[in-house]
């Protein structure tokens, strides 16, 4: 797939999903980010704000299977990945695929579910496949999750590890409206659900083509040194007990191959890996003295940015 076959697909998706969402072009653009480099995505707002309507929006304009998952804390590790169930007829257990086994996966309020239930997806996000009773079988590519969780409500919910956390390329939040979108908002759900009516305008296939041809956009080396020295900084902070993995490190290096693909270029610019950073690092920091949070997260990850130098020089090839 050339560069401009890439633009008009990516293009494509764009436009579908806004014709449901209101206002939110820069967390579509991170959205098409994640999925084309191959990561997952948390989405963590207060209720609707459209979270499950942004998944959706995705899914369906995107030819490929999709599963919801509502997580509760009674679900089980096996209500996600399957298991066997004896058949009597022929004599034999028989393995019966879990919602897992799909192209886009919608965990909604994973935080309800306990950590072994939670657990459960680490295998799937990270290796892409599903061991059950010794058996491992591969989940089909592309394979992408949206995760939903609500920040505010704290009852009956578990946090997810700071493992979990890191199998996420990035935590993202919807923000509320501006009172102009709100009216938008109203005027486009007057009648119906624009939701119904939308139509897939890219296949799997090409979505795995998508995910091929941002390796082939160009970093220049100095900008490899500063996403490194983004990184050494994180661990170096007085604020962070722990800071950035390689894990995040090479995130934070296909994010930003994938986001200037989203956004019409054959290289990257610096620009690229700084409005990245925060979304694709901040959650995976530890703080000192328990003080943690998306927020104070994202404070401390904006100060140490800034504290960077930002690399000058022509990027192209």
């Amino acid at each position: 797939m050339n560069q401009q076959e890439s633009q008009n697909v990516i293009a494509d998706i764009q436009k579908n999903i806004a014709a449901v969402i209101v206002g939110k072009e820069g967390i579509i653009k991170y959205l098409m980010t994640a999925m084309i480099a191959g990561g997952h995505v948390l989405l963590e707002d207060v209720p609707g704000t459209g979270k499950t309507k942004m998944a959706k929006s995705l899914a369906r304009s995107i030819d490929a299977k999709f599963n919801r998952i509502q997580f509760t804390p009674d679900l089980l590790p096996s209500d996600i990945t399957g298991l066997n169930i004896f058949n009597q007829k022929e004599g034999e257990f028989l393995f019966h695929e879990g919602p897992v086994f799909c192209n886009i996966l919608l965990a909604d309020e994973i935080n309800r579910a306990t950590p072994r239930t939670q657990s459960s997806l680490l295998e799937c996000m990270e290796e892409r496949q599903v061991t059950v009773d010794g058996v491992t079988r591969k989940l089909e590519e592309p394979f992408f999750v949206i995760a939903t969780q609500n920040p505010i409500e704290t009852a009956g919910t578990f946090p997810l590890p700071e493992a979990q956390l890191d199998r996420f390329f990035m935590q993202l939040s919807m923000g509320l409206p501006t009172a102009e979108e709100e009216q938008q908002i109203m005027n486009r759900f007057l009648r119906n659900d624009p939701l119904t009516d939308l139509q897939p305008v890219c296949t799997g296939e090409t979505l795995r083509d998508l995910q091929q041809s941002y390796q082939e956009i160009f970093i220049h080396p100095l900008l490899i040194e500063y996403i490194q020295k983004i990184s050494a900084a994180t661990r170096n902070a007085s604020e962070v007990a722990f800071g950035v993995s390689p894990r995040g490190t090479l995130a934070l290096l296909r994010a930003s191959q994938a986001f200037a693909l989203v956004n019409g270029r054959e290289h990257v610019v610096p620009e690229d890996i700084k409005e990245l950073a925060v979304s694709v690092l901040a959650h995976r920091l530890v703080l000192h003295g328990g003080v943690s949070g998306t927020a104070q997260n994202r404070r401390v990850m904006e100060k140490l940015l800034d504290q960077v130098p930002v690399p000058t020089e022509r990027w192209e090839k």
